[in-house]
């Protein structure tokens, strides 16, 4: 069955559903939990040389579901690596915890007899999602200042991958400024 559209899912409008234990099956609210498309949150080289802090913020109180956080990794990283080759650390900070139910139901000719059940059935667990807050950083990249033009094209690229709108803010590294200050 195909991937139902994010703005089914983007709002916040009930709790959340996350309780999954490995030692204790016997307790579990969500019995099986679906598998997350994001394995990778980290990406480029850490140095302690960068000076400058880009943050992707949400600016609105929304839920992304986890392959659209690997989508708009992929395409933030493949575009920094493209530009600035090593020169540059990218960090996903949302992880995704939050589980998403779906009533599944048939459609088409005869689905009335396939379709009967409850009217407010719990659902069947299909993806996982990270629940954002408004202002809350969803990516962090650093950097050196020269290179601020790419990075903000980057961080545009993953937020048009992402639902909802997004502000692109940087600072300056505190340990950079303080290293510079000494000299």
């Amino acid at each position: 069955m195909k991937l139902r559209p994010s703005r089914t899912m983007r709002s916040l409008s009930s709790q959340s559903w996350s309780r999954y234990s490995v030692k204790k099956p016997r307790k579990n609210y969500v019995k099986a939990l679906p598998h997350t498309s994001l394995l990778i949150f980290r990406m480029g080289l850490n140095r302690n040389t960068y000076d400058t802090e880009f943050l992707l913020c949400s600016d609105q109180y929304i839920q992304l579901r986890s392959n659209a956080l690997e989508s708009a990794r992929l395409v933030a990283n493949r575009y920094l690596e493209n530009e600035l080759a090593q020169g540059f650390f990218m960090q996903i900070l949302t992880y995704p915890h939050n589980v998403i139910r779906e009533k599944k139901r048939a459609t088409g000719a005869g689905a009335d007899r396939l379709s009967q059940g409850m009217s407010m059935s719990f659902g069947k667990p299909v993806s996982i999602a990270a629940r954002i807050k408004e202002g809350q950083p969803v990516i962090l990249v650093r950097t050196m200042a020269s290179n601020k033009a790419h990075v903000r094209e980057a961080l545009r690229r993953a937020a048009s991958k992402l639902s909802g709108t997004y502000s692109i803010v940087s600072k300056p590294i505190a340990r950079a400024v303080e290293q510079k200050a000494a000299a």
